[in-house]
């Protein structure tokens, strides 16, 4: 990705300016970060752990939450390595393939995170509405294919971000207000035409976050429409405790990242810095709080987890 055809105008790197406005405060703003970044890191690295680990974890749903840790390993690492370096060293330069990589590995992250989401929500979908085929439907094989299937998707979907940038020429500004390569961010400091770019961005993200949210919710309404209909309230409650993670991590996941798209096209009237704080948070809070969600709300996993930890 780092070797793409430039023209000759393009400059040979960029300029990553981190909070601009708070660049005094860049050290104590980088606590928080990295307290939230390891934090994430923990949590991630133990549910892969333990579920590799443990034989009786080897099921679709378990799978799915090691994919899930997975894609929050990746998206909070290919946006906090570079933060930390301007925090802490002031390393504010990024060549232009760098920055295009980047860029391409963060959005394709997290529309990876977004197909596991909808695959999750179909492996819930499945456990409630249909239990007795479950085992013959969703199969560990069954489970990586999809996910198979979700990672071509985003790469196929994402390429042409970077490969559109990079025909684009930057004639005099290679300052980007950012402490990380966001599309927008990019796309903005281009003395060329962007229409093309901002309107492939905008369909793809309408049409595939759409569809994807849209899954997700025919799925959760299928599903409470079958819980609703259960007359034993022991049955009841263990139905609706199979969902209460996935809900919670859904519904935070798509409100952050609807937040974080509106900022991005339509929030000129945020101040900088306090938009690049929250852009940040979006990548740091989902990977934190989720293996944090599953570990007090899956109790399966939860017992593995406190049999490990107990043990060291």
């Amino acid at each position: 990705m780092a070797d793409f055809n430039l023209t000759l105008s393009d400059p040979s790197s960029f300029i990553l300016m981190g909070t601009p406005g708070l660049e005094a405060a860049h050290l104590w703003i980088s606590i928080p970060f990295f307290a939230f970044y390891i934090i994430s890191l923990l949590g991630n690295f133990m549910v892969l752990f333990v579920v590799g680990k443990e034989q009786t974890l080897h099921k679709p749903m378990y799978l799915l939450l090691c994919m899930l840790a997975l894609t929050d390993i990746g998206i909070s690492t290919s946006v906090m390595t570079k933060a930390l370096c301007i925090f802490w060293f002031n390393l504010k330069g990024i060549t232009v393939g760098g920055c295009l990589t980047q860029m391409f590995f963060l959005h394709m992250v997290s529309m990876l995170h977004s197909a596991v989401l909808v695959t999750m929500a179909f492996d819930r979908y499945v456990a409630i509405c249909n239990p007795l085929r479950y085992a013959t439907i969703l199969t560990n094989a069954r489970i990586a294919k999809l996910g198979l299937v979700g990672l071509i998707r985003a790469v196929l979907f994402l390429l042409p971000l970077p490969l559109l940038l990079s025909r684009q020429p930057f004639c005099g500004n290679h300052i980007i207000p950012h402490t990380y390569c966001e599309h927008i961010a990019v796309v903005k400091i281009s003395c060329g035409d962007t229409t093309v770019n901002r309107a492939y961005s905008l369909v793809m993200l309408f049409v595939v976050i759409g569809l994807d949210l849209t899954l997700v919710t025919l799925s959760y309404g299928l599903i409470i429409r079958v819980v609703l209909r259960i007359s034993s309230k022991k049955a009841y409650q263990k139905a609706l405790n199979t969902c209460t993670a996935h809900i919670c991590v859904m519904m935070m996941s798509f409100t952050l990242f609807f937040i974080s798209i509106l900022t991005n096209w339509f929030g000129q009237q945020i101040t900088p810095h306090v938009h690049i704080i929250l852009a940040n948070l979006f990548f740091l809070i989902p990977p934190m709080i989720n293996p944090i969600i599953y570990g007090i709300k899956t109790k399966e996993l939860r017992d593995k987890v406190v049999k490990y930890t107990s043990r060291r």
